[in-house]
This record gives structure tokens, sequence and C-alpha cells, in this order.
């Protein structure tokens, strides 16, 4: 099964932190994930894109400067879905919240940031398909 390409699969793993550096440090030292920064306009110290054996398995980003002061750092999942779009409104519709709309994640895809009923937040995506 790829995780990139098969509906309700999770395949992202993301962390929010204040200090990526040090989360990166750890990250390396405690699984042997090594990273490539990826430049970001919104990002001046760029993302953090975990690598083990080769491929990637998550990402590492600083807190958004909007962020409320007592938000601690986190991980969060993102689960593949067909369409961004209707997976977001399908979501209302079941009773759950658009925390944020799809938005477009140049050279990647689209994601949005969703909430179940229960208030469990998650993401879920759609990524372009891979360039020969």
């Amino acid at each position: 099964m790829d995780p990139v390409n098969t509906h309700g699969v999770f395949s992202w793993n993301e962390l929010m932190t204040p200090d990526p550096a040090r989360a990166t440090d750890f990250y390396h030292q405690l699984f042997g994930w090594t990273f490539q920064t990826r430049a970001m306009p919104d990002l001046p110290e760029g993302y953090r894109v975990a690598h083990l054996e080769g491929e990637p398995v998550a990402g590492i980003m600083p807190m958004p400067p909007d962020a409320p002061p007592a938000m601690p750092p986190h991980w969060g999942s993102y689960v593949t879905v067909d369409n961004v779009d209707e997976t977001a409104g399908e979501c209302a519709a079941l009773g759950g919240r658009v925390l944020l709309p799809p938005t477009d994640i140049p050279e990647i895809g689209r994601f949005a940031m969703l909430q179940d009923p229960q208030g469990a937040v998650f993401g879920v995506i759609g990524y372009l398909p891979a360039v020969p």
C-alpha cells in the first residue's frame, strides 16, 4: 500500500516546536533520521524534512507566529484523501469543523486542518502526482 496515493491512510506527520534545530538533533540521535531543509516563503528558517533510509517520514517546523503562548510543541498527523475540498465539506456535514480551509502547498498538493465532533484535530492532504 502506498500511503501517498491511498485514500484514508495516515501519510505524513509533522512536529511544530519553538526550537526546530534542537528537535532535529534529538530525532536524529533517537531514530537516526537525517534532515534536508526545504525553503518555504513563510518560514525563514525553512521546513525540515526527516528521512529514514532515504525516505521522507516527517517534517519539523517552528510554531506559527500567531500561536497562543501556552500552545505546547506537538505532533500532527495527515490522512491522504482523494479530494481535500470534498473531504472538508463532508467533515462539516458530519458535525466536525474545518479549522483551516483547503490550502495549496506549492509542489506538494493541497491540505486542510479538520476537527472531529469529539475535538480531535487532524490534517487531510491530497498530493500532486509524482513527476516521472
